[in-house]
């Protein structure tokens, strides 16, 4: 977890005044690190996972669990065996946050061929199998992602037993004495309650059952237990958001969504989101005016002929230092108004409203490009947009006269709502059923005491690594829905199935001001723009930003990619939330040479403080050689993935890294083979993605929303997500609009055909693709951040995961059947193929509902459980049995039929857990006789003495005769 260090580290209060110094350092140490390695290219793939442990102490005689805070002296233990033995299934075991938890991971990675895709599963078991040799007879350590009776315990939770409280989390459910020893944990949780200015407050929806007691007096629901405000739609948990809801009605109280369409995800348009970026028509009302030119700051005027004339609309959102401009989706700047306010400029419209300028389709064109549909008179139509309130000024026209500051605001739609209206509204339009009971939670150990399954793999290249991190961060939500399993939080039943929120809530430190509410202490001189700036989520959550940089060509060939006039933009269309960054940090990387969209990135990622920061190791770090401090920001910033430059190579022999991407957003599962089927299908999904060049873009906002989606209950198999429709391009001649699409894909069908004709190996090189770009990447992955048919809805739509694993209609083939076309494509053998169709099969069976998540399974344990009175309590009992099932699950000893089908787990015993050494030091003569005396009574020694026995008594007889 993050970046570990041996050293003293320091407190709060003395960290501050090098707050800015390590920010400032952090900055100079990645331009270090990318210009020293930003042209490596070549590199092969390798990957490997990350899997998490829990060690729990079971009382037999009682039937109750607790922790086992021996994480730390098992992970010696284990890695002393470890050192014992150099074998290819060589295991490193580090520490994780909780004094009860430990981390597994392969020693060494994997490489590019399908052979180690075959190793995860065993890999996995081993690492199992040596657990299970340092195990107490009372302890067990079941793959679940969270301790199901976690501050529900008092002082009564773990062994050795601890006091609940403490000076680090000042909680009121567990104990600062459960986290792990190593100062950095410790000190971690103390700086981010100190920096938030409070305890982290966490709130999850209760599950609402028959007798729980919280649901009294709410009026029955309609449809059962199982439904969601008495239909079929997804509870939508808000996490992150729920601040002016706790003030007014108390942490035993959260306010939840409801999904309810494709286009307006938890709210109508009159209460959007804040957080979204806004839609502005240019309209400049003066004679002569024909738009606007782009500042490439708020003054500064760019000579750009790409400029939005009127009648564009463009997208951004206006600043909240700078009243009276707007910073625009690709980078740039407008003003909203003239310097004296006598004159609008940019006018708020609604958002669905299309943009027009594209930047892709007119470079220096005079002609706006405002797609109006059956709309008529373009005139009109863009008045409509404004409710009539404004006529679009045509070129060479004159303003009938001009307005003043007031009114030129006036002209504004009603702005996005504050959080204590959205509330306010939607308690008014959804009654109490929008306002759920809560189990709150109060300490980081809550979050990051979750265990996960996380994959990191190695591009070949800077560009790839980035194209991945943006592809993937479109699958977190999707693959966190189909691995759910936590629906158990402080020892009742959650209405929800998935960790994120938690974990994102658990490690919140921002400050009032940075979440939008008010702050009396503000400013604070040390912080990160005075703990003023708004910051939207917490450092734990889905990506904000897109980083791929697309290359456009106007004349859509080779030779004009590198395009002057659009170098310097964001062309990412998808970037369609507000990103909060450090406007210094971006100035300090673009002059360095870093690209818009990775300087964007960056500059997002610093607008956090580190938080912990160790004696000795600040002015002392050489920032032309070492990473320290850039990594105590970019570790503690933790997304669904992670974007991860290649680490310094301070030795001649340590090994070559290459730019990584990590995937962090999966469930642990009960058992090996489920977590080896996940994590081999994200690095197939990564190849094809390669392989047959598929782009998998859609809103940022979506992804947002489909996190959201995730965490309901029952997501995987109920719910719905807003995918790509195509995630190859459209055919000529259509480019997406109106019902018929005609997709590549839709020639795959058989009609044009044969499924037996034979299929060019990937070594083949004797055609080259006709749609080469540069440095051998196709042209559809240069532009596909900006691909044809990306025009708000009609890029994506909502798909069941069934849809989005198996595939909608002829136009969307489904991840799965692509994945076994890309096993055909570069020709794996049977055996392979054989075994890694089981997991793909395994994983469409629970994409359409055949088989159940772990979060299903344990919930439908607890509610079957005799001892389980339907009130949404899970007692000591019943979470006993519960971990004792799990353990004997992930062991091979209990099988599952509703979460496995007809896989069987084969047992996983300690036996044989490491190869015995063929060594050669002495033995001492006692130890050979004692160990010898084993088989002397064996059937060949016994032969022999009675052959002995019958010879001399034969003598002894004819002696006498």
């Amino acid at each position: 977890m993050g970046l570990l260090k041996v050293g003293t580290p320091k407190s709060w209060d003395d960290s501050k005044k090098n707050l800015k110094y390590i920010r400032q350092a952090g900055v100079k140490q990645f331009i270090s690190t990318y210009n020293r390695v930003k042209d490596l290219k070549g590199d092969e793939l390798l990957w490997g996972d990350e899997i998490e442990y829990g060690i729990f102490h079971i009382d037999k005689a009682n039937k109750k669990l607790r922790l086992s805070l021996r994480g730390a002296e098992i992970m010696n233990a284990l890695n002393k065996q470890e050192s014992l033995y150099t074998s290819e299934n060589e295991v490193t075991f580090v520490p994780e946050y909780g004094a009860w938890m430990c981390e597994a991971t392969p020693a060494r990675p994997y490489t590019g061929y399908t052979a180690d895709l075959l190793r995860v599963e065993t890999s996995m078991r081993l690492r199992r199998q040596r657990m299970l040799t340092v195990l107490k007879d009372y302890e067990i350590a079941p793959t679940v992602s969270t301790y199901p009776m976690l501050g529900a315990q008092g002082d009564d939770g773990s062994v050795p037993p601890t006091k609940v409280g403490g000076p680090r989390t000042q909680s009121d459910y567990i104990s600062d004495d459960i986290i792990n020893p190593h100062p950095r944990f410790g000190t971690l949780t103390a700086n981010i309650r100190q920096r938030r200015g409070s305890k982290v407050n966490i709130r999850v929806p209760l599950f609402r059952d028959v007798n729980t007691p919280e649901y009294a007096n709410y009026e029955p629901l309609h449809g059962g237990v199982d439904g969601c405000c008495g239909s079929d739609a997804q509870q939508l948990w808000r996490y992150g958001k729920g601040d002016f809801c706790a003030e007014k009605f108390g942490n035993r109280k959260i306010l939840v969504g409801c999904s309810k369409s494709s286009l307006d995800e938890e709210f109508d348009e009159h209460h959007s989101n804040t957080d979204r970026l806004q839609k502005w028509l240019v309209d400049v009302q003066c004679a002569g005016c024909e738009g606007l030119f782009y500042r490439r700051v708020p003054g500064e005027i760019v000579a750009d002929a790409d400029w939005p004339r009127n009648g564009d609309v463009v997208v951004g959102y206006e600043l909240q230092d700078q009243p009276g401009w707007v910073r625009l989706q690709n980078g740039y700047y407008l003003p909203i108004y003239s310097d004296d306010g006598n004159i609008p400029f940019l006018h708020r419209v609604s958002s669905r409203a299309v943009t027009s300028n594209t930047e892709l389709k007119r470079i220096g064109s005079n002609a706006p490009l405002f797609r109006m549909g059956d709309a008529g008179d373009s005139k009109e139509a863009l008045s409509s947009l404004l409710d009539g309130n404004i006529k679009v000024a045509s070129a060479g026209s004159t303003a009938s006269s001009p307005v003043s500051m007031e009114a030129a605001a006036a002209t504004l739609t009603k702005p996005p709502p504050t959080e204590e209206e959205e509330c306010s509204s939607l308690v008014e339009e959804a009654g109490s059923d929008s306002l759920r009971a809560a189990i709150h939670m109060d300490a980081m150990a809550f979050g990051m005491g979750c265990c996960c399954l996380q994959v990191t793999f190695q591009g070949k290249d800077i560009d790839e690594s980035r194209f991945m991190y943006d592809q993937l961060a479109v699958m977190a939500p999707i693959l966190m829905a189909l691995t759910a399993s936590t629906p158990i939080l402080k020892g009742r039943l959650a209405d929800t199935d998935a960790r994120w929120g938690v974990i994102s809530e658990s490690v919140d430190c921002r400050t009032p001001a940075e979440r939008g509410r008010n702050d009396p202490n503000a400013p604070h001189p040390e912080l990160n723009a005075q703990g003023r700036r708004r910051i939207y989520k917490s450092r734990y959550d889905s990506i904000s930003t897109y980083i791929y940089q697309a290359v456009i060509s106007p004349e859509n060939n080779a030779s004009s990619l590198k395009s002057k006039q659009l170098s310097n933009r964001l062309l990412n269309r998808y970037n369609d939330i507000i990103v909060p960054f450090d406007e210094e940090v971006f100035k300090q990387c673009r002059e360095a040479g870093v690209d818009p969209a990775l300087a964007q990135h960056i500059a997002h990622l610093f607008i956090r403080d580190p938080l912990v920061i160790f004696e000795g190791a600040v002015e002392e770090v050489d920032d032309e050689k070492q990473t320290e401090h850039f990594e105590s920001i970019q570790s503690t910033n933790w997304q669904t993935v992670r974007w991860k430059p290649p680490p310094p190579r301070n030795d001649p022999n340590d090994p070559h890294i290459g730019w990584r991407t990590e995937f962090r957003s999966m469930e642990i599962q009960l058992t090996d083979y489920e977590n080896s089927a996940f994590t081999v299908f994200i690095i197939l999904l990564t190849r094809v993605i390669l392989a047959f060049d598929l782009n998998l873009y859609i809103p940022i906002s979506r992804v947002d929303a489909n996190m959201q989606r995730a965490h309901s209950r029952n997501a995987a198999h109920k719910g719905k997500f807003f995918f790509r429709r195509h995630m190859a391009p459209l055919e000529i001649g259509d480019v997406g609009y109106g019902v018929k699409y005609v997709s590549m894909f839709s020639r795959a069908n058989g009609k044009n055909g044969s499924a037996n004709s034979s299929v060019t190996s990937p070594d083949d090189t004797s055609s080259n693709n006709d749609d080469e770009g540069l440095d051998g990447v196709s042209m559809n992955r240069l532009t596909a951040p900006c691909a044809t048919g990306s025009d708000e809805g009609n890029s994506f739509e909502e798909m069941t995961m069934a849809e989005i694993m198996s595939g909608k209609g002829d136009y969307f083939p489904g991840l799965i059947p692509l994945i076994s076309a890309y096993l055909d494509y570069i020709q794996v053998d049977k055996a392979t193929k054989a075994k890694l169709s089981s997991y793909l099969e395994f994983i469409e069976k629970r994409a359409n509902g055949e088989l159940v998540t772990p979060a299903t399974w344990m919930r439908n344990y607890v509610r079957s459980h005799p001892a389980y009175k339907g009130d949404s309590v899970v007692t000591d009992e019943i979470a006993y049995d519960l971990m004792i099932a799990c353990k004997e699950i992930g062991e091979g000893k209990l099988h599952v039929p509703e979460l496995l089908g007809n896989v069987h787990i084969d047992p996983i015993t300690p036996e044989g857990a490491y190869d015995a050494k063929l060594g050669s030091n002495r033995a001492r003569n006692d130890q050979v006789l004692e160990l010898l005396r084993r088989y002397t009574g064996r059937r060949a020694f016994g032969t022999s003495e009675s052959v002995t026995t019958a010879v001399t008594e034969e003598e002894t007889t004819a002696e006498t005769a």
